[in-house]
């Protein structure tokens, strides 16, 4: 029986992609192939150095694979010139980092608005609120990001993302700076992204647990998938992680 994300068209696909940098020992990634199934969420993992992060800015379009394809629905982004990747990172991506890259000059409401007004749009009040309620802050809008936890930090960034709509959000080690339970919830609102609201996520992360809220995960080792596991849990991944990586 096929699993649930084969049964899905991709949100978006990797095509044969590799990435070299200029002075680098040697490629990033070499020829990897990969699909991103439309509502469910994807994690990535692998040791340090196994190209992870690269994979996950070639397939927002913040990066540009050195060959292969890039496909966003059926939009081609290794064709794209700056200005088109540019307006597709603000209207059909988002994105969820690390470090939240909240500014830290913004009110929690001003930072959830920021990608509205970027867009040109004028934020209407309910709509930011509403993102903010979704992640349980609707009462924290006036505060800056020094004035909130870590774990608060990163659900304005969530808010923020979900303010625009995208079609697939891209987190790179989302619960990375968060401590277990804030990490939880973290992770909570984004499977729920998917769940309730028919989201597509693509996460890079380290931890066993945050993988195992994924569909599917796909595990590189040296700039290749070394394999990928289905309907994943910590202890099913813990293990494959000592196979493929010894």
């Amino acid at each position: 029986m096929p699993s649930l994300t084969e049964t899905r068209a991709p949100a978006a696909r990797l095509v044969s992609i590799s990435k070299s940098y200029p002075g680098a020992a040697g490629p990033v990634l070499h020829e990897v192939s990969a699909d991103f199934a439309a509502r469910a969420m994807t994690g990535v993992m692998g040791p340090s150095g196994s190209g992870k992060t690269t994979l996950l800015h070639c397939a927002a379009g913040l990066d540009r694979p050195t060959e292969g394809q890039v496909l966003l629905g059926d939009t081609d982004l290794t064709v794209c010139d700056e200005k088109k990747l540019t307006e597709i990172r603000r209207s059909r991506v988002g994105f969820v980092f690390q470090q939240f890259n909240l500014l830290p000059m913004l009110t929690a409401y001003e930072n959830v608005a920021l990608p509205l007004r970027l867009n040109g749009r004028r934020p209407k009040r309910q709509v930011v609120l509403e993102a903010l309620r979704q992640v349980g802050l609707e009462g924290e809008a006036e505060r800056r990001p020094a004035q909130l936890s870590g774990g608060q930090q990163q659900r304005v960034a969530i808010a923020r993302t979900l303010v625009t709509e995208p079609e697939i959000v891209f987190a790179d080690e989302p619960t990375g700076s968060l401590d277990r339970a804030a990490g939880r919830q973290v992770m909570g609102l984004l499977r729920d992204l998917v769940d309730r609201r028919g989201g597509t996520v693509v996460m890079v992360t380290h931890d066993p647990a945050a993988a195992a809220c994924a569909d599917r995960v796909i595990h590189l080792v040296d700039g290749r998938v070394a394999g990928t596991v289905e309907a994943p849990t910590v202890e099913r991944i813990t293990a494959r992680l000592s196979r493929w990586e010894s």
